[in-house]
């Protein structure tokens, strides 16, 4: 689901209320550099949960002194951030 190698990691897959939790744990344990790019370049579906998802990393980044930078945040993804009126907090989703 999650490969990392030099801070720079890939989300593969969906990233739905199913499967977040085991998202979550994954990354704790392979989000090691101080500054971390996460691709969502093949993620394949979304559901309300991957906001709260990015959002929680961004907290966590932040309370560790660590960077966390987005690219290729699918649209539908985008869309849910400006729904819930959280895009302005999640760099790329505005």
């Amino acid at each position: 689901m999650i490969a990392c190698a030099d801070g720079r990691c890939r989300i593969e897959g969906p990233l739905t209320i199913d499967n977040i939790t085991g998202v979550l744990d994954e990354s704790k344990r392979l989000f090691t550099a101080r500054e971390i790019t996460v691709d969502f370049a093949a993620v394949t579906d979304v559901d309300s949960s991957a906001v709260s998802l990015l959002m929680q990393w961004q907290r966590a980044a932040r309370a560790d002194g660590k960077t966390i930078t987005y690219v290729n945040l699918p649209p539908n993804l985008k869309s849910l951030a400006v729904l819930y009126g959280v895009a302005e907090l999640i760099p790329g989703a505005a």
